[in-house]
């Protein structure tokens, strides 16, 4: 397994350079968007408005962080990967239009998110679930928070992270998939096709 520790924002180069498998450490920006964050950039995006933020060479991290407000700062108490399949109907127009170059998230992504990451050079990184403190632990600050009125966990919080990880790219930009992988490998060795 190779080891990689990169920073934002991240290049095509970089990003076409891993491969399933290798291990990856984060610093510098990275941007929490759930499902609700979602389905409000896809307004934005179909009704060409501006985004109060940009993913352009940086990371999109599946998470609803707790955080709390001390004094005029706010400061992140867990920050855990959610499901990302529940953004599969949403990731391929994000990568493709808004230029993300790593996705975060647990349990890997669909076949239109693969697509779209081996046509514009981005990686799907894995971060273990239940990790939530050891994420927090690397998170240096939040930098700012939008779309507060979507709720906290689906708010877009804006962090300065240092040596985030360990990720484990699970998808990379030359269509290649290790939850695929270790599917198929399962289905060989038990003699059971897995429906999912």
């Amino acid at each position: 397994m190779r080891e990689f520790e990169l920073h934002t924002p991240l290049s095509e180069e970089e990003i076409r350079g891993l491969n399933v498998g290798d291990c990856v450490f984060i610093s510098g920006t990275l941007i929490t968007a759930r499902d609700a964050a979602h389905k409000r950039i896809m307004e934005y995006l179909a009704e060409k408005r501006e985004l109060p933020f940009s993913f352009d060479g940086l990371v999109l991290y599946h998470c609803g962080p707790l955080v709390r407000k001390v004094g005029d700062e706010w400061v992140v108490l867990v920050a855990g990967p959610t499901t990302s399949m529940r953004m599969e109907p949403f990731e391929a127009e994000v990568i493709e239009k808004l230029g993300v170059r790593l996705i975060v998230g647990k349990g890997g992504m669909g076949e239109n998110t693969r697509k779209a990451l081996r046509r514009y050079g981005a990686a799907y990184g894995a971060f273990t679930g239940g990790a939530a403190v050891l994420a927090a632990e690397h998170i240096e600050r939040i930098v700012r928070v939008e779309w507060l009125d979507l709720g906290m966990p689906d708010a877009v919080w804006i962090l300065e992270v240092k040596h985030f990880g360990p990720l484990v790219i699970g998808m990379d930009s030359h269509g290649r998939s290790l939850f695929d992988m270790v599917k198929a490998n399962a289905e060989r060795r038990s003699g059971f096709r897995i429906p999912f």
